[in-house]
């Protein structure tokens, strides 16, 4: 009865339904562990930014200072602007399309650092930075290189870039450049007017890795499902054409005797009775109506 399981086509269908739960199940862990490394990133976020600010210069100071572990921290930092500003454009806040405002930030103590002052909407002059002296506190961050497939910010002294690649920029400014870019969150004296606006902390919430997981394992759960009902299916089937369970075990040609025998309503004739009804005819008997 179940020896049909084993058919090549049988064996295809179970590969195939093998292969999709595997594949949904490694989806679904995959998700839950984009959410470990979610939950990952916003305690360490929640953690640094707790902190109390300390001056950028004992920050860089640190024995075992990295640009890594010091993102999201916030630092003071003080000099007086450098006229020359970078424009990262392509960027969007608020639901509004626009561009970041970077201004060099020169230290008494010669180190320069790069200031992210915030987001300019299209359409919006990109003020000018106070001039004279100047206090600041930001957020670390660290300095953002170029991914797989983006396009390279080319030329010598860059007005607009793609991203904040120190790497880039730093050559281009006075002094000795911090290994990290900063967020400005506020400034004395502060900027005039409404812009450049801050930029805003990250988001962090879990994101729907949970729900997606949980999807994943639900539509493995229906393949299963849906395999076992088609076995299922098949074998009543089955049974339903063959109760007495001896049909498979009867040879092609046996079963299509049967049918065109069941087809014109006759039954089928023995051998010896067919011989015997031939010696009759012979005798002169006529064969019985």
């Amino acid at each position: 009865m179940y020896r049909f399981l084993f058919r090549p086509k049988w064996i295809a269908f179970h590969l195939l339904c093998l292969g999709a739960v595997l594949l949904m199940i490694n989806l679904g862990m995959w998700q839950l562990r984009r959410l470990d490394e979610r939950k990952e990133f916003n305690a360490e976020v929640v953690e640094r930014s707790e902190l109390p600010p300390v001056s950028i210069d004992e920050l860089l100071a640190e024995p075992d200072f990295s640009p890594e572990e010091a993102t999201w921290r916030r630092v003071t930092a003080s000099g007086v602007w450098l006229p020359q500003q970078v424009t990262v454009f392509n960027r969007s806040q608020g639901g509004l399309a626009g561009d970041n405002v970077v201004t060099a930030l020169e230290q008494d103590n010669g180190t320069t650092v790069l200031v992210n002052r915030g987001f300019v909407p299209v359409g919006v002059d990109q003020p000018p930075p106070p001039s004279g002296d100047v206090a600041i506190i930001g957020t670390v961050r660290n300095t953002q290189g170029r991914r797989r497939g983006e396009l390279t910010d080319e030329g010598l002294a860059l007005t607009e870039v793609r991203r904040i690649d120190l790497d880039r920029l730093g050559p281009q400014f006075p002094g000795t450049v911090a290994p990290v870019y900063l967020d400005l969150i506020a400034s004395d004296p502060p900027t005039e007017g409404d812009y450049p606006a801050p930029i805003p902390p990250p988001e962090l919430s879990e994101g729907p890795h949970l729900s997606y997981a949980v999807q994943w394992f639900i539509f493995s759960a229906a393949v299963v499902v849906g395999w076992v009902l088609a076995i299922r299916r098949s074998i009543r089937s089955r049974r339903i054409e063959n109760p007495d369970g001896k049909m498979e075990q009867m040879s092609r040609s046996a079963r299509q005797s049967l049918h065109i025998s069941d087809e014109v309503g006759s039954e089928p004739v023995s051998g010896a009775q067919e011989t015997g009804e031939r010696s009759g005819i012979a005798a002169g008997e006529a064969p019985a109506e």
